[in-house]
């Protein structure tokens, strides 16, 4: 039985995603009066938890790019968002927050490939959920256009930060466990 680059590409993706998450929530356990309401998710890459989430963003966009690259035959589209999401992860983590204007462009270029992404998932995808990606897609670029309009909806700055980055956590993880079991392409002999 051989393993398909896309099965490779899954796992990478899943990696990455479930990876950062984890360690995001620790590192919010472990910073001093940290508030997902108030904080930034950045303010978790300085201090005492700098090394935890910058390591794991910078990990995260590793396997993306890595998973990228092994997507490429599957859509180029989703290859290359899934790349500049990639990119913008690991620029989030080699940049922190108080190196300006850097951390703030990489992490726009994070959030909104991160939302884009999902989108080609719904032509290549072959679960009965593939409507769902771009949905959980679509309420991440609806909460970034808030977010840069500083319209937290009563969540505070925090948590609207994590509405445009838990939805795409999750389609990512469900399309990348898909990507796991897709079937690899068997040449004639």
């Amino acid at each position: 039985m051989s393993i398909s680059k896309l099965s490779v590409a899954g796992l990478l993706i899943f990696i990455g995603v479930a990876e950062f998450l984890l360690l995001m929530l620790i590192a919010e356990a472990l910073y001093p009066g940290y508030s997902v309401s108030r904080n930034y998710i950045s303010d978790l890459g300085v201090g005492s938890t700098a090394v935890i989430f910058n390591s794991s963003i910078i990990i995260m966009g590793l396997l993306l790019i890595i998973a990228a690259v092994l997507a490429w035959g599957l859509s180029r589209i989703f290859a290359i968002t899934i790349a500049l999401t990639g990119i913008g992860a690991m620029g989030v983590g080699i940049f922190p927050e108080t190196i300006h204007p850097f951390h703030l462009i990489f992490a726009l270029i994070a959030f909104l490939f991160a939302s884009i992404s999902s989108y080609p998932t719904i032509r290549i995808s072959r679960s009965p959920g593939r409507v769902l990606w771009p949905i959980l897609g679509t309420v991440g670029l609806i909460a970034l256009i808030l977010y840069i309009l500083n319209m937290y909806l009563g969540l505070g700055p925090g948590g609207m930060e994590r509405m445009i980055v838990y939805p795409n956590l999750i389609w990512a993880l469900a399309f990348a466990a898909e990507l796991m079991n897709y079937p690899s392409q068997r040449s004639k002999p």
